[in-house]
């Protein structure tokens, strides 16, 4: 096939931006690792803004994904991102696409006035402190090791948790059961619900160490933390939670200019606010 004359005129990186994890956690053969460690980051094309306007699409995850793979050629499965990177890639398409600015919307609690705020998110980028996943928690014997979760592990478990959650409001807006039917399906569905969470925890120990062997096994792990007594299993909670809370994205301060109320305000990076913003 002949050479597109036109290819000169393809997009081209708009922005290089480091992965807070430094390439670690990622699966071998699903990215490319510059030598610099500097991913470059194209600009989202037509096709991928209607890909993000898709409902199904991002409801799955599938839209993410696409744009991802898109914008950063260095991945080549934009479905093992670990957690602590996807919202800096985020971050970075946008600027890509629309520049470093951009404007919030705000209520301020106090005097309930609505204001707009100018954002510079290379100030995100560059304020974003992932937790240490490299340090371990000892309890007693055992020594636990711990990793990000995946963006595939991610939203299936959001999935999950909105599909049981949805079955929750069901079950109590259902008229015509029986008092003892209905708790007996809420019971099952918050049993569930837990089950997600441990589900969660579990997949966010990498091994567990002991003084005769070192466990990997998901179904091990999985079954220890069903019998192990509930102090360890609080503590190890604990410090999955402490792990996630660290590497999501800080709140704004703000100032109100109205009352000069100050004020944090959470930012996140719904995919379809967060890009339709700049549409």
């Amino acid at each position: 096939m002949s050479s597109n004359p036109l290819a000169k005129f393809f997009r081209q990186p708009a922005i290089y931006a480091r992965l807070p994890s430094g390439g670690k956690n990622w699966p071998v053969g699903t990215i490319n690792m510059p030598p610099n460690s500097e991913l470059p980051i194209l600009p989202m094309t037509a096709i991928d803004e209607i890909t993000y306007r898709t409902p199904d699409a991002l409801f799955n995850g599938e839209a993410v994904t696409g744009v991802i793979q898109s914008c950063v050629p260095s991945i080549k499965n934009a479905w093992a991102t670990p957690s602590i990177d996807v919202d800096t890639i985020l971050v970075a398409i946008r600027i890509a696409s629309y520049g470093h600015e951009m404007e919030i919307g705000t209520k301020c609690p106090k005097c309930g006035e609505e204001h707009e705020f100018g954002l510079d998110l290379r100030t995100v980028i560059d304020n974003f402190k992932p937790a240490d996943y490299a340090a371990t928690l000892k309890k007693g014997d055992l020594e636990f090791y711990f990793r990000p979760l995946n963006y595939r592990e991610m939203t299936e478990n959001s999935l999950m948790q909105f599909e049981q959650q949805k079955t929750l409001q069901q079950v109590n807006e259902t008229d015509g059961l029986e008092e003892s039917e209905k708790m007996t399906r809420l019971n099952a569905m918050m049993k569930k619900l837990v089950e997600v969470t441990v589900r969660a925890m579990s997949q966010s120990i990498m091994e567990i160490r002991t003084p005769d062997a070192v466990v990997s096994d998901r179904m091990h792990i999985d079954q220890f933390l069903a019998n192990c007594e509930r102090g360890i299993f609080n503590s190890v909670r604990d410090h999955v939670i402490e792990l996630r809370e660290k590497s999501e994205l800080k709140p704004l301060d703000l100032t109100c200019p109205s009352c000069t109320n100050q004020y944090q305000q959470t930012f996140t990076l719904d995919m379809a606010s967060f890009f339709a913003a700049a549409s």
